[in-house]
């Protein structure tokens, strides 16, 4: 607590196996009162699911259900305006109980300020109440650790790519890296395939799939087949750069 005020904390969770969970994050989510997690519309969520065999019986959950995931592309103005609505109702929402005293939980899939929802409640409310940041393992590092082989040597840049670039931005980013990390792939598959390929790298190109969960799979890209790949997907590529 901070005075008469409580505390919203944003939880890394690291990618998915509790065992990789940081003792400060097991700590608060085992002692929370209140929990707000994000989920689709319709699914419990994996940040839920991880955290549910240490969540108090009488806690309070508060599920933040995007309007929108996929339904409508990135494109049309309606969707920025649609989270936005749905990001300031939740940040409102968890103001209230952080003022009224409480201290509010928000698990977060991987580290909370890697790519996470998590951001958007903390910009919105960072200068309005007390919010505290637990650090995790990112869904990259279990990744790459899955692999079996380091993703960067010596003076290597690394770089991480989104799948949601268009072709050319994505080429010229993985040209001018020498280890990739590229996220966000899904139905992006063939345009990152296409943008590996002409970048010259896709000959060294891996897919992890579910990194450090009991369905964990390391892919040669070439031997993946379709046009898209599950959420929690991740292509590598590994640097070769100086060694002893």
């Amino acid at each position: 607590m901070t005075g008469t005020r409580g505390t919203l904390y944003g939880v890394g969770l690291g990618p998915g196996d509790a065992e990789l969970m940081s003792v400060k994050a097991d700590r608060l989510i085992r002692q929370a009162r209140h929990v707000a997690y994000f989920r689709k519309a319709g699914n419990a969520g994996r940040a839920r699911a991880t955290v549910a065999p240490m969540l108090a019986g009488d806690v309070q959950e508060f599920p933040m259900e995007y309007p929108v995931t996929t339904e409508i592309p990135l494109s049309d103005p309606r969707y920025n305006e649609l989270l936005s609505a749905f990001y300031e109702d939740c940040a409102a929402h968890i103001r209230t109980l952080v003022e009224a005293g409480e201290d509010v939980i928000v698990p977060c899939e991987g580290d909370p300020f890697f790519y996470g929802s998590f951001m958007h409640l903390f910009t919105r409310l960072k200068d309005l109440i007390p919010v505290e940041v637990v650090p995790a393992i990112t869904g990259m590092s279990a990744a790459w650790t899955a692999s079996g082989a380091p993703i960067t040597w010596g003076d290597d840049v690394l770089s991480v790519v989104m799948g949601t670039l268009d072709r050319e931005q994505m080429v010229a980013a993985m040209q001018a890296a020498d280890a990739l990390v590229v996220m966000k792939v899904g139905r992006n598959l063939p345009k990152v395939r296409a943008a590996l390929e002409a970048s010259g790298k896709s000959d060294r190109a891996v897919v992890v799939q579910y990194a450090s969960l009991p369905d964990q799979s390391v892919t040669p890209l070439s031997e993946i087949d379709g046009d898209s790949l599950p959420y929690f997907s991740i292509i590598l590529v590994h640097g070769q750069g100086r060694r002893p």
